[in-house]
């Protein structure tokens, strides 16, 4: 019964009068008109910013970062998607990432195992990165205009935006230094750190990345080496 009443609070305040605010990103809304056009027809206030992170701001803790499932298996192949939800989880203490479309479709992808897409979505489960999955734009509407009045109404929390996370410390540095080459990211620049102690010894050692470091292949490292050793050429104007 314990958890059959800890639903009441929620049910009772479906008629509630007052609507919730709901921040949306600027190119998210661009992108989605029909998911902001939806959530004002519900009622709910849209604020449309240029958000750090995120798509969907809720409430001072929670945000969402929305894909349709096409773009989940996309980011995957491109490594883009855990750096951008561990970046969302530093700004908010409760991250989503919100999947919407048919999911067995991954079985029809060529470029992809689906046992990756399995792998990926347990791995962002373990480092506390929710999920929540839709068939719809429909249904994503009534999610997000759900979960927006229960933080607000029941929770009483208020929609915040955080900025992303600033570079406090040597540690930050280093890593925000590293992840910035061509397909390292977050993940990769921490496991460069702990092989090879410091950026510079890195660097030295770029030759036996593929060697030493798990996730780092050859042509990643050649990708890296570009960088490190292509002379500068002005953009022309």
């Amino acid at each position: 019964m314990v958890g059959f009443e800890s639903l009441l609070p929620y049910i009772k305040r479906e008629r509630d009068s007052k609507q919730p605010v709901i921040i949306v990103d600027s190119r998210e809304a661009s992108a989605t008109p029909k998911i902001v056009k939806g959530l004002r027809e519900l009622g709910a206030v849209i604020k449309i910013k240029a958000l750090d992170k995120g798509d969907y701001v809720i409430s001072d803790e929670c945000a969402f970062e929305r894909k349709t499932v096409q773009d989940f298996v996309y980011t995957l192949t491109h490594r883009h998607l855990f750096e951008q939800l561990f970046l969302l989880k530093e700004a908010y203490p409760k991250p989503f990432i919100l999947i919407e479309g048919y999911f067995p479709i991954i079985y029809k992808f060529s470029r992809i195992k689906p046992s990756s897409v399995w792998g990926a979505i347990f791995a962002l489960a373990k480092n506390g990165i929710n999920m929540i999955h839709t068939t719809n734009y429909r249904e994503t509407i009534d999610f997000l205009y759900t979960s927006a009045k229960q933080e607000q109404f029941v929770e009483k929390r208020i929609p915040v935006i955080h900025p992303a996370k600033k570079i406090e410390t040597l540690f930050d540095a280093q890593i925000y230094f590293l992840s910035s080459l061509p397909n390292i990211g977050r993940e990769k620049a921490v496991s460069l750190l702990k092989t090879y102690k410091t950026p510079f010894n890195a660097l030295v050692h770029v030759n036996r990345w593929p060697i030493d470091v798990y996730g780092l292949g050859p042509k990643i490292t050649e990708k890296v080496k570009e960088v490190l050793h292509s002379t500068y050429q002005k953009e022309m104007k």
